[in-house]
């Protein structure tokens, strides 16, 4: 960009500002500066801005795990940024899931503690009743087990050999 096109290109600026009413007082301050210090200060102004971007590119690249303490371009930054999000975003959906299943499982093993604790009054339980509510809860953890839950897999099979009548 040529030194002529850098001066249009701050007026145009000014006068952008100037549209819009929020620049009539720095407009006024502009306007008495010289070409070169309209050019100097236009320079500051850019490398504040390119400044700015070095800094949140560096600071992206140290919230990203797979670019923390690594030199990277800005473009590399950016696509593992990218992937970064949607392995999070796969993990929160993953972890929303496992919430409800527990939640679930939950449900299930409270009907079962209330209906342990009236039998324990010497109320009659419904054996059929009781086994519906171990299979559900049988198949609401199977559900919810892959490789990383099989503890919670060993658990519920524990606790279907303790509770049984």
């Amino acid at each position: 960009m040529s030194d002529e096109e850098r001066d249009i290109d701050i007026e145009s600026d000014d006068d952008n500002d100037s549209d819009n009413g929020t620049s009539s007082a720095r407009h006024a301050n502009t306007q008495n500066f010289t070409q070169a210090e309209k050019r100097a200060h236009h320079n500051a102004l850019e490398r504040k801005r390119r400044d700015h971007i070095k800094e949140s590119f560096t600071s992206l690249r140290e919230a990203v795990p797979t670019l923390k303490g690594e030199k990277a371009s800005r473009a590399q930054i950016l696509k593992k940024t990218t992937e970064c999000i949607q392995v999070m975003r796969r993990k929160i959906q993953s972890n929303q899931k496992d919430v409800e299943d527990i939640k679930k499982q939950n449900a299930i093993l409270e009907a079962q503690i209330r209906m342990l604790e009236e039998a324990k009054k010497g109320y009659v339980i419904d054996p059929n009743e009781y086994q519906q509510l171990n299979q559900e809860y049988q198949a609401s953890a199977a559900d919810s087990s892959d490789g990383d839950e099989q503890d919670f897999s060993r658990r519920s099979k524990k606790m279907k050999t303790s509770y049984q009548t």
